[in-house]
């Protein structure tokens, strides 16, 4: 595979994503220069492959962080890019990239550093860990993701401090950092204390703002709102949604994200009571899900909305409502439509279930429920799990039953035995 092919590679793209992306570092450079998928293949297949003209040149290099010479091209003496040596350092280089008559600067964004050198196959190897931590979260719980997302976090922080890099390379490590925030923004909503989610939500807004990007600034606002609604604040979480909105109309976003936030509305009106509105809210998030198309490309952090999520918020719209009845069938249809891999979902989803099985009077079935709850729970690191479960406990503590007994009884177990 030639230079280019294994650079496009390390960096995460295929060559329908990276044709994407070189649009998008040529308008943020406000160059005129596009390049497609036959003419990429072109440029990674051949032996002498046709040079870039000098527009393509400066995105190619902006993007990857090396001059047009060291990415498999043939180029004439006049084209080819400065390297500068930094003070009496021999192994540590600044390039400044100069191509066409637009004398096109990407170089290094912090001027006189002499720390490692930071490049696009280090920025996928920085992404993959930072994917982990959904798995993390969606099978333990949000606890033990939240020990691994500060290790991160340091990490992408003294990069930002201390490496050279290009402003491409910079401006992604700054989005990973905005996308870590927006985590540990849910992880203090699913553990707390909420008074970090906040602050991390704030965090990941402003980085997102820093570098203009709209995608990340909609993350770090749906996570805002759920904190706002748990808070009490519903006033701002409805302003979260509005910008949410206009921000994703301004991005043009996948239908996947205005699902998101569709989703994030029906939770804001539900928590104030207005059913109507709740419903306008849920009728748009299936329409967003109509038309949710394969293939696209959706936001790691957008990934989770689909039918299950427009099923847990239909029936939490009915149960605040006092018709827990009602509720019960959307909360079957949740449960049986999470797939593998989300332990954390399943039990948070059962619990709900459990607790308003209950509500509805269906006090044995309510206990079966959370007792398939209770045998995965040693598993899952959840404050907000293990307070649902002790409000069960507090509800069913107040039945006298054998079933509701036994379940009481095998919830203060559960609690003493680790899970907590």
């Amino acid at each position: 595979m030639s230079r280019l092919g294994r650079l496009r590679k390390e960096a995460g793209y295929t060559q329908e994503t990276f044709v994407i992306a070189f649009a998008h570092e040529a308008d943020r450079l406000g160059i005129d220069a596009s390049v497609s998928v036959r003419q990429l293949r072109r440029w990674e297949v051949e032996s002498s492959p046709p040079l870039p003209h000098p527009g393509q040149q400066a995105v190619l290099e902006a993007l990857f962080g090396h001059p047009l010479t060291e990415l498999g091209f043939d180029v004439p003496a006049h084209r080819r890019a400065t390297v500068q040596r930094i003070g009496d350092d021999g192994d540590v280089k600044r390039r400044a990239f100069v191509a066409g008559t637009g004398a096109v600067a990407a170089a290094a964004v912090i001027p006189d550093q002499h720390g490692p050198r930071i490049g696009t196959g280090d920025v996928a190897a920085l992404r993959a860990r930072l994917h982990d931590l959904y798995a993390v979260d969606h099978c333990s719980g949000a606890i033990p993701a939240k020990a691994r997302a500060k290790q991160l976090e340091s990490h992408l922080t003294r990069l930002l401090k201390d490496a050279v890099y290009t402003a491409k390379v910079g401006r992604d490590l700054q989005a990973m950092l905005s996308e870590l925030h927006s985590n540990q923004a849910w992880y203090g909503y699913d553990g707390g204390p909420l008074k970090e989610a906040r602050a991390a939500s704030l965090e990941a807004l402003t980085t997102a703002q820093l570098i203009s990007d709209e995608l990340l600034q909609i993350s770090a606002l749906e996570t805002l709102v759920l904190i706002d609604v748990k808070a009490d604040r519903a006033w701002e979480a409805a302003s979260a949604v509005e910008t949410a909105y206009s921000l994703a109309r301004r991005a043009g976003a996948v239908p996947a994200v205005h699902l998101v936030i569709a989703l994030r509305e029906a939770n804001v009106r539900t928590h104030v009571a207005d059913t109507a509105a709740a419903r306008r809210a849920l009728s748009r998030a299936l329409s967003h899900q109509s038309r949710n198309e394969l293939g696209s490309e959706v936001p790691a952090w957008a990934r989770f909305a689909g039918p299950v999520e427009i099923d847990y918020a239909t029936a939490d719209m009915y149960a605040k409502a006092g018709n827990p009845q009602r509720a019960v069938s959307f909360l079957r249809a949740a449960v049986d439509g999470l797939g593998g891999g989300y332990a954390r979902n399943t039990a948070w989803y059962r619990s709900k279930l459990a607790s308003t099985l209950l509500d509805a009077g269906e006090v044995e079935e309510a206990c079966a429920e959370m007792g398939g709850v209770l045998e995965s729970c040693g598993e899952i690191a959840s404050d907000r799990l293990i307070g649902r479960i002790q409000g069960f406990q507090k509800t069913v503590g107040l039945i006298d039953t054998a079933a509701a007994r036994d379940a009481s009884d095998r919830i203060q177990e559960a609690l003493r035995g680790g899970c907590t």
